[in-house]
């Protein structure tokens, strides 16, 4: 290794006493926020909005020092394994060099707004302690220029960006399938796909089909893979890498099946796993109202029991895949008298498949496109339902009244997906950013060769791998039948922020090409947008999160 910072068995003993301390500020920060928000033993949802700012800088310290925990645990299995080799040190000590120095100094939470820990009244003294030992050694050598300069050596070439440490050989062989159909299959045709602002075509759904990409986690004896929430990660990073819409077909179909596993009676399972499993049935997630967002808890929509139907009326929107998909899983308010989460019931409500000419054949259903910068090749929709009918067996599970909990029960597997496809952009906007780095000429040589370059796409490599282990940690968290909320939410909010910055680095690469539409990273950086708001903008999440910990997950 060269001399770039902390040897490597010096390197973990280092990172191990650094997360200590990075321990220690967290229980600062933690307990500032307490003594602003919570009164009582409980959360006060007033003092929390109020205090927005504290709460959600929690949560992104608190996702920072778990990021630390998870590269530090991703090189010592890569250690113990004889796998580490000089690219994965150097990643894990500038890991730690720069976010250890964010800790300390300030993270951007987004564009224009730092959390400081000394804003919540953290004394400068216990600042100052933290920036000590393993932690000032780090911050000190972990991502000095050297470093990034060495780390765009070793991946100059495109090949290699540092071993993901799978440590299982069904998972590896897993990846190596979906990245040869990914290159094959999608990544030559995914910007044409989105200049003509087409559907991704039917022959493509049909091969993912036949590689048991809707039925990945679906158990085998309702005709799935029966594969954890790890393979569905590599999977759909993967598949996101060639295409955003072509990881997110995979989602829809995840959303359904997750629901119906878990909340829909024996007969729903025996019918629609297999045909979700199979790809036959493409299902869709209604849930999302015009002025609500977010606030499903206002949901409008109603669904009137008239004998052996539901009639449904109102209206939806940002629904994703709704003309070309068969099967909607539809949250409504059964119950018009109940206010809030209690009056919500999911439907499992059939429709015809839609074409270009005739998008919403169904009685009581219309529907318009929603023109959108990327995210393209399922197309959005706005929905307008008016006494459309749902066979009255629709109705998920053998109760009204449960659909947000049903609902809630699949949010940690949906986030930990979402992470996964924000992986895959940021993977695809380095390697887009490294190629045109490469071939790219100024000044009599190529532009890799100049630091601020070069620098941005190290810095790239090691981002997307701590994005990519906090996802497979979620995963293994979910795949091992634990509580993660409050990991997937983690994993989802950073992940998406580090498909942004990349593809926004990526296209600066590119320089004045890269806002030309030719240019592949034009719509990878738009693609990469939508990541830090559907499945729980960054702010909600945040939240969500402080919650979590300030409760104890209660």
């Amino acid at each position: 290794m060269k001399d770039n910072g902390p040897a490597i068995d010096g390197l973990l003993d280092t990172c191990a006493g650094a997360i200590a301390s990075a321990d220690g500020l967290l229980g600062k920060i933690h307990g500032a926020v307490t003594a602003r928000v919570v009164r009582d033993g409980r959360v006060d949802s007033g003092l929390i909005e109020t205090d927005q700012f504290a709460a959600h800088g929690l949560s992104w310290a608190a996702t920072y020092v778990e990021a630390l925990r998870q590269m530090h645990g991703w090189a010592s299995r890569l250690n113990d394994s004889g796998s580490l080799g000089e690219l994965e040190s150097l990643i894990c000590q500038a890991a730690f060099g720069e976010y250890l120095a964010q800790l300390y100094g300030g993270i951007a939470i987004s564009q224009g707004e730092i959390f400081r820990p000394r804003d919540l009244g953290v004394s400068s003294k216990d600042v100052h302690t933290f920036f000590k030992g393993p932690v000032k050694t780090l911050i000190d050598g972990g991502n000095t220029n050297d470093v990034r300069m060495a780390i765009a050596e070793l991946i100059g070439d495109g090949s290699h960006y540092g071993n993901p440490g799978l440590g299982d050989e069904t998972l590896k062989m897993v990846q190596d399938q979906f990245r040869r159909f990914t290159d094959e299959q999608i990544a030559p045709h995914a910007h044409d796909w989105h200049l003509k602002d087409q559907l991704i075509p039917l022959e493509v759904v049909e091969q993912m089909a036949a590689l048991g990409v809707f039925g990945l986690t679906v158990p085998e004896q309702f005709g799935g893979l029966g594969l954890g929430k790890t393979a569905m990660c590599v999977v759909t990073e993967e598949l996101s890498r060639g295409y955003i819409g072509v990881g997110s077909l995979g989602t829809r179909s995840e959303i359904a099946a997750e629901l119906i596993r878990l909340g829909g009676t024996d007969q729903q399972k025996s019918h629609y796993l297999p045909l979700i499993a199979s790809g036959e049935i493409l299902p869709t997630a209604v849930f999302t109202e015009p002025g609500t967002g977010s606030d499903l808890a206002s949901l409008k929509t109603r669904a009137v029991r008239d004998g052996d139907v539901y009639r449904i009326t109102g209206n939806k929107t940002w629904i994703t895949h709704a003309a070309r998909s068969d099967l909607m899983t539809l949250l409504v308010r059964t119950n018009s008298g109940e206010a809030g989460y209690k009056g919500l019931s999911m439907l499992l409500a059939e429709k015809p498949r839609g074409s270009d000419s005739d998008p919403f054949p169904a009685a009581g259903m219309s529907g318009s496109e929603i023109q959108v910068l990327g995210y393209r090749g399922m197309k959005e929709y706005e929905l307008a339902f008016d006494g459309f009918e749902v066979a009255a067996g629709g109705l998920l599970g053998t109760e009204e009244g449960q659909g947000f909990k049903q609902l809630m029960a699949t949010f940690e597997s949906a986030r930990i997906q979402t992470a996964a496809r924000a992986v895959g952009v940021a993977q695809s906007a380095m390697e887009l950013g490294l190629k045109y780095a490469c071939d790219r000429n100024q000044f009599g040589k190529p532009i890799f060769q100049f630091p601020r370059v070069a620098g941005k796409l190290a810095w790239m490599a090691v981002e997307t791998m701590i994005a990519r282990q906090m996802t497979y940690f979620a995963g293994r968290e979910k795949d091992s039948g634990r509580r993660c909320d409050i990991e997937a939410g983690m994993a989802k909010l950073l992940a998406a922020r580090v498909a942004w910055s990349s593809a926004d680095n990526a296209l600066q690469i590119h320089g004045g090409n890269g806002y030309a539409l030719e240019y592949p990273i034009s719509r990878v950086l738009c693609d990469a947008r939508i990541l830090n708001i559907f499945e729980g903008a960054a702010e909600i999440q945040a939240h969500v999160i402080a919650r979590g910990l300030l409760t104890g997950r209660n």
